[in-house]
């Protein structure tokens, strides 16, 4: 029996996506519920398993074509794989394929590489031929990839030579090599929405700085204790969180979004977090983090980062936000001015930890200090609020004590 495979129903904030990757072609087996492919959306790679046992039958859109949502792009047949002539004939032809050519996927080992190893392989310089599949039929996991680069980090040795995905470009003396990569869907929405922010928003920075040593004594003095009891690890963050979300309640403008020509105030506060990953800067969101503590925070940043570097993020993690913080002192970055993420009328921008020589009571005394930045839309945002909420928390950091007491 036919059956038609249907992009998935998008969410109403996503008009429409593109076919990322065929995992199956006509005529290849699939059992069911085993990944066919991939629709990528500005958000989300969203995954279309096989309805039952049987074979693809038809694929009427191909990788790079943009789809609707539930928008018909292939057809499936049910039954046994093994009796489908399209099968053979294709097994065939890879089977005769590594003897007509050499440098054939077959040959390279990529016709048994995932696509979240192959994308893994290609970041690590690793020759999908090196490494040893443990998945079904031989095939090349993730994992597998993984294991195989921390094995040759710990032994001092090189990834691999060469990726089979990445030719080597052989360029005469003189010449310049190019390589032309169409943007991602995802990217092109990070960079559409960028523009969009800095064209539309009246946008300003204003500047501080904290001193760091109350907050690292405080981690010093119970880290030990604090993962006895919760069972993860106390970092900054979960600070700056929870003192993000004091000042919050204390400046409602910012925390407000404008829409048209309207201004929206909002009674809670959902904190984004922005979160670096291969396909770029995402922002998943912390709900009501006025009721989180330290722990549920600490918890919840550590899930979705896992998620975010194995593609698994929900579009429900990332819709809404009130507010939210980007932190670019993991990757050295001293002082920057942080764009807005729209509809949000503010972002927090925290930086690397630097030991400075400061003035304390007439002495000069070396503390570890970082600069925070706020971007905040001036057409929401007075700039006496938008220096008060930032000095709001610095005081909260530089005492911790008062994000308890509430002063």
């Amino acid at each position: 029996m036919s059956t038609e495979i249907k992009a998935p129903v998008f969410p109403e904030s996503v008009a429409e996506g593109t076919v990322a990757t065929w995992h199956k072609q006509p005529g290849e087996a699939c059992s069911r519920d085993e990944l066919i492919v991939d629709i990528e959306t500005d958000k989300v790679v969203l995954e279309v398993v096989a309805p039952a046992d049987g074979v693809i039958e038809e694929v009427l859109k191909n990788e790079g074509d943009t789809v609707e949502s539930g928008e018909v792009i292939g057809k499936f047949k049910e039954g046994a794989a093994g009796e489908s002539k399209p099968a053979e004939s294709k097994s065939e032809a890879k089977a005769e394929a590594p003897k007509a050519e050499e440098k054939s996927e077959a040959a390279s080992g990529d016709a048994i590489l995932s696509p979240a190893a192959r994308k893994l392989a290609e970041e690590n310089n690793v020759d999908p031929s090196a490494v040893k599949g443990t998945g079904k039929d031989g095939r090349v996991t993730k994992e597998d990839v993984q294991n195989y680069v921390d094995s040759n980090k710990s032994s001092g040795g090189a990834a691999a030579a060469k990726p089979a995905a990445m030719p080597e470009v052989n360029v005469g003396q003189g010449e310049r090599a190019e390589k032309r990569v169409p943007m991602t869907r995802l990217r092109a929405s990070i960079a559409k929405r960028l523009v969009d922010a800095q064209q539309t928003a009246a946008m300003l920075t204003t500047f501080n700085e904290v001193n760091m040593a109350p907050i690292m004594e405080l981690r010093k003095q119970y880290q030990d204790s604090f993962v006895k009891r919760h069972g993860i690890k106390l970092g900054f963050m979960s600070f700056f969180t929870k003192a993000a979300t004091e000042a919050l309640k204390r400046f409602p403008a910012v925390n407000a979004s404008i829409d048209g020509n309207d201004m929206v105030y909002h009674g809670y506060q959902d904190v984004g977090v922005a979160v670096s990953t291969d396909r770029g800067l995402v922002v998943p969101v912390l709900r009501d983090t006025d009721a989180m503590g330290l722990a549920d925070i600490e918890k919840k940043i550590v899930e979705y980062g896992t998620k975010a570097k194995e593609g698994k993020l929900a579009i429900e993690d990332m819709t809404g936000g009130t507010f939210t913080i980007t932190n670019g002192g993991i990757f050295g970055s001293l002082i920057s001015t942080p764009i807005l993420n729209p509809p949000q009328t503010a972002i927090l921008g925290m930086h690397k930890i630097q030991e400075r020589p400061m003035a304390v009571n007439g002495k000069v005394e070396i503390l570890p200090m970082m600069y925070l930045a706020l971007s905040y839309d001036h057409r929401m945002i007075d700039g006496k609020e938008a220096v008060q909420f930032l000095v709001a928390i610095k005081e909260m950091l530089e005492d911790p004590a008062r994000i308890l007491l509430d002063v």
